[in-house]
């Protein structure tokens, strides 16, 4: 693929309208913190992942609980994409990971971004 043409579908991608799985107001407003935010997660008990923006997912873990990470950044694009990566060589995903999003069209990996502190919420709607 040339440069140019590159650039154009990068410039139509940032473009793009959010597709992310906001919460309606009402929704949100029934999430409430349950417990102190942890700092990492045990990787192999993440069973659902839901992006809420570029800023915001909710881990729902084995046994029902879930966690809310607060990115500290805006993450470009994770929100429109709804998908992203990480490698540990331990099995925690922990707030000084990074993840990158990933694209599907074409499939490159994306921006790279950390993690906050993993917050216990209860009222998440899946």
């Amino acid at each position: 693929m040339n440069r140019p043409l590159a650039a154009a579908l990068l410039i139509a991608a940032l473009a793009a309208p959010t597709l992310a799985r906001p919460l309606k107001p009402e929704q949100e407003a029934l999430i409430r913190p349950d417990g102190k935010p942890i700092m990492c997660v045990p990787a192999h008990s993440i069973r659902e992942t839901r992006v809420r923006d570029d800023r915001t997912i909710d881990f729902y873990m084995d046994g029902g609980k879930v966690y809310r990470n607060t990115l500290p950044q805006s993450c470009p694009e994770l929100g429109f994409e709804e998908r992203f990566g990480y490698e540990t060589s331990i099995d925690q995903l922990c707030n000084v990971d990074i993840i990158h999003v990933l694209h599907d069209s074409p499939p490159i990996r994306g921006a790279a971004c950390g993690l906050g502190a993993f917050q216990p919420i209860s009222g998440a709607p899946r």
